[in-house]
C-alpha cells in the first residue's frame, strides 16, 4: 500500500463519518420530535408554555359579575384629591393648591432629579426637553397648540391638576404616577419656567 492507497481510504473514511454524523443528527432531531409529539395525552393536562389566551375564565350563571369599585375610592397609599376635573376645579387647585413635598436643599435636588426623569419619559415628548413646546411629536407635526410653560400663567397647583387629571389633548398620568411623583415633575417644570 502506497501513499495514495491510504490517502483514498483516510478519504473515504472522513467522507463516510461526515455523512454518517449528519445522518446520525437527522435521525436524532426526528427521534426527538416524535418523542416529544408522541408523549402528548389528550385525556390528561400537558404542560402549556405561556397559557394566558389557551383557557378563558368562565362565569357561572348565577354567578356575580365582577364588579367596579364604588364611586370616590382611593388606591391604596394614595390620599384623595379634593379638586373636581372641572373648570372651577381646576381654578381652585390654581389658586389653593401648593407642593408639600420637602424644600430643604437635599431633598429637593433629589426630587428634582426624580421629577427631571419623569419628565423625561412621561412630558418630553410632547412638551420638548426645555418646555418650549417643541417635544418630537410636535416637530413630526403629531400634535399641534401644546403649550409653551414660559408663556403661561401656571401654578404649582394648576400644573399639578392637569397632570392629574389632563386637559384638552393631555391624558391624565394619574395612574402613572405617584402623588410624590406628580409633586416631583411639578417641581420641575416649575424650575424649567424660571419660578424657583
Amino acid at each position: 500500500m502506497g501513499y495514495v492507497d491510504i490517502h483514498i481510504i483516510y478519504i473515504f473514511c472522513h467522507y463516510t463519518l461526515t455523512k454518517f454524523k449528519t445522518l446520525s443528527k437527522s435521525l436524532m432531531y426526528v427521534l426527538l420530535t416524535l418523542l416529544v409529539v408522541g408523549c402528548r395525552n389528550k385525556q390528561q393536562r400537558n404542560i402549556e408554555f405561556m397559557p394566558d389566551m389557551y383557557e378563558s375564565p368562565a362565569y357561572k350563571t348565577y354567578e356575580v359579575a365582577p364588579l367596579s369599585p364604588p364611586e370616590h375610592t382611593v388606591k391604596r397609599g394614595e390620599l384623595p384629591y379634593s379638586y373636581p376635573n372641572t373648570i372651577e376645579g381646576y381654578e381652585q387647585a390654581k389658586a389653593q393648591l401648593h407642593n408639600p413635598l420637602a424644600t430643604d436643599t437635599l431633598q429637593q435636588t433629589q426630587n428634582l432629579t426624580n421629577g427631571k426623569e419623569l419628565y423625561g419619559i412621561y412630558c418630553a415628548l410632547c412638551h420638548g426637553e426645555k418646555g418650549d413646546g417643541k417635544g418630537v411629536l410636535v416637530q413630526r407635526e403629531k400634535f399641534f397648540g401644546v403649550p409653551n410653560y414660559k408663556n403661561r400663567d401656571f401654578t404649582e397647583g394648576s400644573i399639578y391638576h392637569v397632570i392629574y387629571y389632563g386637559r384638552n389633548a393631555m391624558p391624565a398620568f394619574a395612574i402613572q404616577l405617584s402623588e410624590k411623583e406628580r409633586w416631583q415633575v411639578t417641581m420641575y417644570v416649575e424650575q424649567i419656567r424660571g419660578n424657583k
